[in-house]
C-alpha cells in the first residue's frame, strides 16, 4: 500500500536526551537514561478548548500553538528529571506555591512558565523589530519598505537565537535528537518499515516542522503589515500583539496543508522554511534513532496505518501452510529414502539361499574325490 505524500497526523518534539511524539490525544516521551537504558513514559493530553473548537479553521491553530507549549514544557521537565545530579531543595517560593495551590501547584507554575515565554517571544520577535525599523521611519516613507524591513529584522533575530543557542553541546544534541524524530515519521510516511536503517536513510527535513512555522509566521506578519496600516504608534504595537493569535492560526493552516499534500506550489513555498531546518535539525546517531522508534511505536499502529497487517496476512497464512506441509514432505521423501533399502533387503533374501548351497556341492565333489583313495590304501595295506 503506497502512502507517499499522505499524512500520518504524528507531530513530536525534541526534549533532553529524548523525543515526544504525539498521536491526537495520546503522547509518549522516550528518554534514553544516563544507564542507556530507553524509557517510555505513555500518557494522555486533551489540551485546552473542545473538539468543536479545534476544528474551526485558524482557531486551532491558535489553540494547537498553545497546547504545544504547555506539552512541550511538560515533556522537557520530565526528560530533565533524569539528570539531576542531586536532589535540589525546594526554594521559599517553591513552598509557598505548594501551600497556594496545593495539587494544581504544578499546573500553576508550567501555566506561568508558558504565558512569560509567549510575552517574551512577542517581545522580541514582533515588538522590537517593529521599534527597531521604526528608527528608519524619518528615511524611508513607505509603509511597504517598513514593513519588509521589520520581518527581514524579525527573521534575523530568529536565526540569531538558532545560532546562538546551538553552540550550548545539549542544545546540539537537542537538534540531533529533533533530526531522529524528523527521520522516523518521513520514514513511516514514505511507506518504510520502521527499522534503524531506513530511518537513518530518510530525510531530516520535514513540512509541518516547527521551525518552518516560525518563518511562515514571519511571513505572514509581513503580509498582514503592509496591508493593515494606521497612524497612531500605539496602535501599531497594540495591533501587532493582537494579530498574533491571528497570524499564529493563519500559518497554522499552511503547514497543515504542506503536510497533507504534494502540490507543486506548496512545495515550493514550503521551501524555505526546510532549508532554515538545516538549523535546528541535525544527523542522530543510530541510539538517538532507537530512541525515536520507541517514542513512535507507543503512540503509533505505523504497520496498520501502512496496510502491512493486511499484505502479511496471506503471507503469514502461507508460511502457517508451508510449515504444516514440511513434515509430509519429509516423511515422504523417508520413505521414498527407505524403499530401495527395503528392496535390496528383499533381494538379499532372496539370493542367500543359492550363497548356502555353494559349498554343500563343493563338498559333495571333495567326498567323491576322496572315495579312489580311500580303496587304493586298502588295496595297499592288503598287499
Amino acid at each position: 500500500m503506497s502512502t507517499a505524500g499522505k499524512s500520518s497526523g504524528i507531530g513530536g518534539q525534541a526534549v533532553l536526551e529524548g523525543i515526544m511524539m504525539k498521536n491526537q490525544d495520546v503522547y509518549s516521551v522516550g528518554v534514553r537514561k544516563p544507564d542507556g537504558e530507553i524509557e517510555v513514559h505513555l500518557s494522555t493530553y486533551e489540551g485546552i478548548g473542545s473538539r468543536k473548537l479545534k476544528k474551526i479553521p485558524i482557531v486551532r491553530g491558535v489553540v494547537s500553538f498553545v497546547d504545544s507549549l504547555v506539552l512541550g514544557m511538560k515533556c522537557l521537565t520530565f526528560s530533565a528529571s533524569f539528570y539531576d545530579e542531586e536532589e535540589a531543595q525546594p526554594s521559599k517560593a517553591d513552598v509557598a506555591v505548594q501551600k497556594l495551590f496545593g495539587e494544581r501547584a504544578e499546573k500553576v507554575v508550567m501555566g506561568i512558565t508558558v504565558a512569560f515565554s509567549i510575552v517574551m517571544a512577542v517581545a522580541i520577535f514582533m515588538i522590537l523589530p517593529y521599534f527597531a525599523a521604526a528608527l528608519l521611519r524619518n528615511v524611508i516613507v513607505s509603509d511597504t519598505v517598513l514593513a519588509v524591513i521589520e520581518g527581514a529584522i524579525r527573521l534575523l533575530l530568529f536565526i540569531g537565537y538558532v545560532l546562538l543557542i546551538s553552540l550550548m553541546k545539549d542544545i546540539q544534541r537537542v537538534f540531533q535528537y529533533h533530526g531522529a524524530e524528523h527521520k522516523c515519521i518521513n520514514c513511516v510516511e514514505n511507506g518504510l518499515e520502521l527499522n534503524v536503517e531506513n530511518v537513518r536513510k530518510s530525510s531530516k527535513h520535514h513540512k509541518r516542522c516547527g521551525t518552518s512555522f516560525m518563518l511562515i509566521v514571519m511571513v505572514v506578519s509581513i503580509i498582514f503589515f503592509i496591508f493593515i496600516r494606521v497612524d497612531s504608534p500605539i496602535l501599531r504595537v497594540v495591533f501587532r500583539v493582537a494579530l498574533v493569535p491571528v497570524i499564529a492560526g493563519v500559518s497554522y493552516e499552511f503547514i497543515r496543508l504542506a503536510g497533507n499534500t504534494d502540490n507543486k506550489l506548496v512545495g515550493i513555498l514550503s521551501r524555505p522554511g526546510m532549508w532554515l531546518q538545516a538549523l535546528t535539525t541535525k544527523e542522530p546517531d543510530d541510539s538517538m534513532i532507537e530512541v525515536a522508534i520507541a517514542a513512535v511505536e507507543a503512540v503509533f499502529d505505523w504497520r496498520a496505518w501502512q496496510g502491512r497487517e493486511i499484505e502479511e496476512a496471506p503471507e503469514q497464512e502461507k508460511e502457517a501452510q508451508k510449515t504444516e506441509e514440511e513434515p509430509e514432505q519429509e516423511k515422504e521423501a523417508q520413505k521414498t529414502e527407505e524403499e530401495p533399502e527395503q528392496k535390496k533387503e528383499v533381494q538379499e533374501t532372496e539370493e542367500a539361499p543359492e550363497q548356502k548351497e555353494e559349498p554343500r556341492e563343493i563338498g559333495e565333489i571333495l567326498e567323491q574325490k576322496e572315495e579312489p583313495r580311500e580303496i587304493e590304501e586298502v588295496l595297499e595295506e592288503k598287499a
